[in-house]
């Protein structure tokens, strides 16, 4: 009995805790990727970085398109899932579990985001100190004080010059 409290306990802390700094893990529907990645429009070799990568699902589907995919998961078991799921591409996809407000951003070409409402000023004001063009899509969240320069399906693209 007592292990299974302590799985309980180990879920609920792992699960939970992300409420901090992000969002809860929602997988984001295969309709939505593919509409997000549409919107990104990269080119073969550029990369995706994927802040809250949950499952690895996104960064599949960008490793799937020739792009390279670097996801950040503050949850433990979300992370060595999206790693599992992910290994096949080798130096392709990389999951690093971490914070990635605290964590420096690797140069990129891209965003993908399934914030919570609270957080996306926050995340317009890191994007805006890379100093770097990066095109950014969220999913569900807008940032309040920037107009998207595409809308489709409940996602929101964002270009930094």
């Amino acid at each position: 009995m007592t292990w299974l409290i302590l799985v309980v306990m180990l879920l609920v802390v792992c699960f939970g805790f992300v409420l901090l700094y992000g969002a809860p893990y929602l997988p984001t529907l295969t309709k939505q990727v593919d509409v997000a990645l549409d919107l990104i429009d990269l080119q073969e070799g550029q990369t995706l970085l994927e802040l809250g990568c949950g499952d690895g699902k996104v960064l599949l589907a960008a490793a799937a398109r020739g792009w390279n995919a670097i996801g950040y998961e503050l949850n433990p078991i979300m992370a060595f899932i999206a790693w599992l799921r992910t290994r096949r591409y080798g130096k392709q996809v990389r999951v690093v579990c971490g914070n990635f407000w605290t964590s420096p951003w690797p140069p990129t070409d891209a965003i993908f985001v399934f914030l919570l409402d609270k957080f996306m000023p926050r995340l317009d004001t890191k994007i805006a100190q890379l100093h770097q063009p990066v095109k950014l899509v969220s999913f569900a969240f807008q940032i309040p004080t920037k107009k998207p320069a595409v809308s489709r399906d409940g996602l929101f693209l964002y270009l930094y010059d």
